[in-house]
């Protein structure tokens, strides 16, 4: 087995000889983990996190081969154990209970969002929150490429919009507005710019009270639109698996 494999499921890999006293696996990614969720990804970089230790950047590699090594251990750490699922409630509550804890992990730890995608999920806190998931789908009749499908879209939804809250709260600290005033603004410089005879769909929107007028629920917009859309349409495959 490979060796950083070995080290985010935390077995042995070998030796411990020559090892700084008091210094693991855990300690240097907490220590990132910390120096992410203070200072963003890149205050989390190997030279950072040894300084912080009081060791070298060398002593590091014992424990860390490389920088993609120490983001896959910071991103399994960092998700934490998944949210315990009950199948009673229906496969509907379940799934909207994974998404709901998943964003929430995502606000904790922002920069989560920042990491590269290099594989399919390894670790034994991704392999938990992949197991909840499929608890939650257990007797919907959807077969597992299916119920992959599905991890991999609600996963994917739940992380882009964390991203992407993250990126546009930071372009209204810039501008120094909040959501309503950024919406009012831009609703307004647009129906100023946007031609009705070339754009004339866009036009009625612009003019439309859209994004100054925002509804009383809140349910049409953001996070919770996109998650009962998507709630739906696992609703009508698993409709679909049940006629087919």
């Amino acid at each position: 087995m490979p060796a950083p494999l070995r080290r985010l499921w935390r077995l042995s890999t070998g030796s411990h000889r020559g090892r700084p006293a008091g210094l693991d696996v855990d300690r240097v990614v907490r220590t990132a983990m910390e120096l992410a969720d203070r200072h963003g990804l890149p205050g989390a970089t190997l030279p950072k996190v040894a300084e912080t230790l009081g060791v070298t950047k060398m002593s590091l590699y014992r424990y860390v081969g490389s920088k993609d090594e120490l983001f896959d251990l910071m991103a399994d750490l960092a998700t934490g154990p998944p949210p315990q699922i009950s199948e009673q409630a229906g496969w509907r509550a379940g799934v909207r209970q994974w998404m709901l804890a998943n964003r929430q992990v995502y606000e904790r730890h922002p920069w989560l969002s920042q990491l590269p995608i290099t594989g399919p999920p390894r670790g034994p806190h991704a392999i938990g929150w992949m197991d909840a998931m499929l608890r939650a789908l257990r007797g919907t009749g959807l077969d597992w490429r299916v119920k992959v499908g599905v991890l991999n879209l609600v996963g994917g939804f739940v992380r882009t919009v964390g991203a992407q809250e993250q990126q546009l709260a930071q372009g209204r600290r810039q501008t120094g507005l909040d959501l309503a005033q950024t919406e009012r603004a831009y609703s307004g410089a647009m129906a100023a710019l946007v031609d009705a005879d070339r754009f004339p769909e866009a036009a009625q929107l612009f003019a439309s009270d859209a994004f100054t007028s925002p509804p009383p629920d809140g349910a049409s917009a953001g996070f919770p639109f996109g998650m009962e859309l998507i709630l739906d349409g696992i609703e009508l495959l698993i409709a679909k698996a049940g006629t087919g």
